[in-house]
């Protein structure tokens, strides 16, 4: 169809590197106890904690407890670690409130100071948690006074009543929605498009640590619309994902999402999201022009020599990478995202078999002056990547000409240079 090569390390750069992110995880009985005292009277289940930690220092100002746990999970298992700074040297500020009167369930809270989690894993790598969990613990094997019945709500609700016993419980882990953009590779818009690539940031978005999509993962030439046990909803629509984590996701947008304000939802074992409302439009079109090619002189786009290997830049501009300056004559090629339909169809998730043709009109033009464009449409092997062949124009030799283009008469709105000789 096109007869040009593309790099593998293309799709890597189209997206942002993983951020660090929360983890998600389980654990058992660890040395904790927990005494729950009824306060009574008001219906809700509610009384005061006192925690006994594992070790606590005190430095005449702050009091630092620590406390571990066994925990599986993520990434094989390991030791939980939990690390609570407060001022002073008295009892821990927890407060302890029954969600269910009744119920052995009961959630905690710190009034005062911090609360850092970690996992260490059974590789030894620690994996931080967001400050501000929320989790539920559940008493194993209480014992209680002042109640016929041994259960947290009861005791909220009788004055006097005690309940004391060791606590396990599990992080919750209900994904949340922070942001969402299209590929921050190729333009990194607030706006997606059918057919699209986005990235999803927040907490709790997956159940393992992180994993990329594979072979296995495709059934025949259809990519997974669900990876890791997380799946993905836009307006509705499942999405096809390749990078699932904790703290990101990236997945291409079904080519049956309709325009306007849409909700994302991130579901995973621990349950769904709240919705995430992004704008669809028709197109959202984007150059590839990833971070890794901002050189002082600004931001250029992605642009190949069709011997696959050879990008447009200012020789020796990035260190490992063959470049040259394009010249007038030189077909160079770039790659986009969200550029809309083609002929003949190829919806979202599929694998691009077939040439095709995009239907509307692509113009790209350097320093002002058109070029030749003598082909646009989606790239042969990869989905929802769009692959555009130029013909440099006649323009002055520079290293910071400016390129811009256009679809369907719309000017794109990325500001791009390109490295062009004699």
């Amino acid at each position: 169809m096109k007869g040009i090569i593309i790099p593998a390390f293309l799709v890597s750069i189209a997206f942002l590197s993983p951020r660090a992110s929360a983890g998600v995880a389980t654990f058992g009985a660890s040395a904790q106890t927990v005494t729950l005292s009824g306060l009574g009277g008001n219906g809700q289940g509610e009384g005061q904690s006192n925690v006994t930690w594992g070790s606590c220092v005190f430095n005449d100002a702050n009091t630092q407890c620590t406390v571990s746990a066994p925990y599986t999970g993520v990434g094989g298992g390991g030791t939980i670690g939990f690390v609570i700074t407060y001022p002073g040297n008295g009892t821990a500020p927890l407060t302890a409130t029954s969600i269910t009167p009744g119920g052995d369930y009961v959630n905690l809270s710190l009034t005062a100071g911090s609360f850092v989690v970690t996992l260490t894993e059974t590789n030894g790598t620690v994996v931080n948690f967001y400050q501000t969990p929320n989790w539920n613990f559940v008493f194993s094997n209480p014992t209680c006074t002042g109640v016929a019945s041994c259960a947290v709500g009861q005791v909220g609700l009788t004055q006097n009543a005690t309940i004391t016993g060791s606590i396990s419980g599990a992080f919750d882990t209900t994904p949340v929605i922070q942001s969402a953009v299209s590929a921050s590779g190729y333009g990194g818009f607030s706006a997606i498009a059918p057919g699209t690539w986005m990235e999803i940031y927040g907490e709790n978005l997956a159940t393992v640590r992180s994993q990329l999509w594979a072979g296995s993962d495709f059934t025949g030439n259809l990519g997974p619309t669900a990876l890791g046990g997380t799946t993905v909803t836009i307006g509705g629509q499942l999405a096809y994902i390749d990078y699932v984590s904790p703290g990101q996701v990236n997945a291409q947008v079904a080519s049956s999402v309709a325009t306007g304000s849409q909700p994302v939802v991130v579901t995973t074992a621990g349950g769904s999201s709240l919705p995430f409302t992004i704008t669809v439009n028709t197109t959202e079109p984007g150059l590839l022009a990833p971070p890794a090619f901002k050189l002082s002189a600004g931001q250029y786009v992605v642009a190949l020599f069709p011997n696959g290997t050879t990008f447009v830049l200012p020789p020796g501009a990035l260190k490992g990478v063959a470049s040259a300056r394009a010249k007038p004559g030189d077909t160079i090629v770039l790659y986009g995202i969200g550029f809309g339909t083609v002929t003949p169809d190829s919806p979202a998730g599929e694998i691009v078999t077939v040439a095709n043709t995009l239907n509307a009109n692509f113009q790209a033009s350097f320093a002002g002056t058109p070029a030749t464009v003598s082909y646009s449409g989606l790239t042969g092997g990869y989905l929802g990547l769009y692959q555009f062949n130029v013909v440099v124009p006649n323009v002055a030799p520079s290293d910071t000409v400016p390129f811009t283009f256009s679809l369907g008469g719309n000017a794109g709105t990325q500001t791009l240079l390109i490295a062009i000789g004699n």
